[in-house]
């Protein structure tokens, strides 16, 4: 039974005082988008059985793949009918044909219009393709039609980094309508992994205005990792604002917010749930509120004092443990059993307060890498001490990273192989390729074998310089990416087998996989589920026992401190290494295809989140190190 997204007014109970928009959390985003995709069923059968229009307000972007998804599967498996759906669009890139791959026109079409019975004639977005001088009539005419079809019945949201609704950028107007927008550089950034590079993105689109949104009867807005949560906070409990358009919304009467726990964690009732409400004080929740409170007073945990802990509405936990000198202590031992230079166990040793086990003293280690640098990038030092242990260590890429080594870099490598191996070599074929290529035409099978071949072997470069012989070096390449585009396929059982094959054979004491879920689209939590569903397959095998699985954080985000259940320190020695093993990923370098919002290189970022995690076990009262990479058990 799904979770109904019914409307309640916020900021009227204790633990939503800080609230002024009402909003949802669910564990996942698959959970969350199944609910609303089944109130907009509702909505749509409701209106056919009273024989009227169904006005649905769509939206683009990663965040309502899945409602459509399940849109599309209860129009194949359940019924449902779009006959008396009519659409309306947010936004579409300006200039833009529909044809091209990256307009908002195709997507719909791929994500759902395609696949359902709607009138083609009852789609409506806007054009990336009309003339300069008919954009203003073009706006005024689609504002029209929205109040000709009756206003919409239903809009979904997805929110951008800088607030934005739609595209109505910082800025925009309170009572705007559908017009032409400058958009915002992060906005731009954001959009560069799917334009492959940041100068490919247009400067400006067509979007409904923050007025023609507000007049829907029935808002929904969508928000997926914890690369929203910020905003999301910004948005539920700031001021009404034109800095973050969305906070516009606080003044509509029926609109929701579904989250999922990523995008949830800076709500003051998620990341101090103790400031609004009586507390049951789990262990984690307790380990939580502590590091809250030493990082906020820039106090080590040892010098907390009762007065501290009443202070910041923790009263009931000074109450429940008797006295901060007893909870401090027990704190502070937890976190220092966190540490260790022993990732795979320290032979000989007593066990009972370490992360990991002492036996068997040479354990048997599979690194999951999602891409074909992940594994130097995000657990290096790790990667390192495992093998100077004496661990037998197996690297596995699970995807080639083909599409992100630039056509520039191809070429490259290609003039060389042509200048050693003359007309006859197949290098020939993928400099014609290359030179064909026009803006958004997908990789000939040629040039994507070329690709994923220079990121083999700069991977089997940093893993030889790791000292790890290359047969226990492993490329999956899981189908689900080769794809030649951004957008991958859905995981097959194919990618999952592979996934299955390779633990069997290798059958380990220890896997690490990465665990970076901010965004729920992105190859990390495919290869991530895939992990999950081969695990679930293998957890009869007897060998499974002792297996025990570590995930580490990619290059964006680190473990919250509560949450670290190991953590390697790293000498300066080591951050070196790590550099140097880093290094031998050349293709990901100066220039990077999808460098994100930060302009830092992986091994900057890399670096300064080590040290920075060190920094705050030191500022806790634990020992000072130059670096930590840090890791969370899952326990399958």
């Amino acid at each position: 039974m799904y979770k109904k997204l019914e409307y309640k007014e916020a900021g009227k109970f204790e633990e939503t005082r800080f609230e002024k928009i009402h909003n949802v959390v669910f564990d996942n985003s698959n959970i969350a988008s199944i609910a609303v995709a089944q109130e907009i069923a509702d909505l749509i059968r409701t209106k056919q059985a009273d024989y009227k229009k169904c006005v649905l307000g769509l939206a683009t972007g990663s965040s309502p793949i899945k409602v459509y998804e399940e849109l599309v599967r209860m129009h194949h498996e359940e019924g449902l009918s779009f006959k008396n759906v009519v659409t309306f669009n947010l936004d579409e890139y300006y200039p833009m044909t529909k044809e091209n791959t990256q307009s908002y026109w195709y997507f719909m079409h791929e994500h759902l219009f395609n696949h359902v019975d709607i009138l083609p004639e009852n789609i409506n977005i806007p054009s990336g393709e009309v003339k300069p001088d008919e954009v203003h009539q073009f706006c005024i005419d689609y504002e029209l039609k929205i109040k000709e079809a009756g206003g919409l019945d239903f809009q979904l949201l997805g929110i951008g980094r800088t607030g934005h609704i739609g595209f109505n950028e910082p800025g925009s107007h309170y009572n705007s309508g559908t017009r032409n927008i400058t958009l915002d550089h992060i906005t731009r950034i954001d959009a560069a992994t799917s334009f492959l590079g940041i100068e490919h993105v247009p400067r400006v689109a067509i979007t409904m205005g923050i007025g023609t949104i507000r007049k829907a009867k029935r808002i929904v807005l969508l928000a997926w990792g914890v690369n929203k949560a910020s905003v999301i906070k910004e948005t539920i409990e700031g001021e009404i604002t034109a800095d973050v358009p969305a906070t516009y919304l606080q003044r509509h009467e029926n609109v929701t917010f579904v989250l999922d726990e990523g995008a949830s964690n800076d709500l003051t009732r998620v990341k101090t749930p103790w400031l609004v409400k009586n507390c049951i004080w789990t262990d984690d929740l307790m380990a939580k509120a502590v590091v809250w409170l030493s990082s906020k007073l820039d106090k080590s945990i040892l010098k907390l004092t009762d007065k501290d802990y009443n202070y910041h509405g923790m009263s009931s936990l000074l109450v429940e443990q008797g006295s901060a000198y007893q909870m401090n202590i027990n704190m502070f031992n937890k976190l220092q059993h966190t540490i260790t230079g022993w990732p795979g166990g320290k032979p000989n040793a007593d066990d009972t307060n370490r992360p990991e086990r002492n036996t068997p003293a040479k354990k048997r280690v599979i690194i999951f890498s999602p891409h074909p640098d992940d594994d130097v990038i995000s657990m290096g030092g790790t990667f390192d001490r495992l093998v100077e242990q004496g661990h037998e260590v197996h690297v596995a890429y699970q995807t080639s990273g083909n599409i992100a080594v630039s056509d520039e870099e191809a070429l490259k490598f290609a003039e060389v192989s042509f200048d050693l191996n003359g007309e006859k070599s197949s290098a020939s074929k993928i400099i014609k390729d290359l030179e064909a290529k026009k803006e958004y035409d997908v990789d000939s099978a040629a040039v994507r074998g070329l690709k994923g071949l220079i990121r083999r072997k700069e991977s089997v470069a940093a893993t030889r310089y790791v000292g790890i012989p290359d047969s226990q070096v492993h490329f999956l390449d899981l189908p689900f990416y080769e794809t030649g585009r951004v957008k991958k396929d859905k995981l097959s059982e194919k990618d999952v087998a592979i996934m299955c094959d390779i633990i069997t054979e290798i059958k380990p004491h220890q896997i690490y996989a990465a665990g970076d879920l901010a965004d729920p689209h992105g190859t990390h939590k495919v290869c991530l589920d895939a992990l999950f569903m081969a695990l679930d397959q293998l957890k009869p095998e007897s060998y499974m026992d002792d297996c025990w699985v570590w995930l580490y954080r990619g290059a964006w985000h680190e473990w919250d401190i509560h949450d670290i259940e190991m953590a390697v320190p790293m000498s300066p020695d080591q951050v070196l290494k790590k550099k140097q093993a880093i290094f031998y990923h050349q293709s990901q370098k100066d220039g990077v295809m999808f460098q994100g919002d930060d302009s830092r290189e992986f091994w900057m970022r890399a670096e300064d989140r080590n040290k920075e995690t060190a920094k705050k076990y030191n500022s806790l009262g634990m020992a000072d190190y130059a670096a930590f990479e840090a890791f969370k058990r899952y326990h399958y």
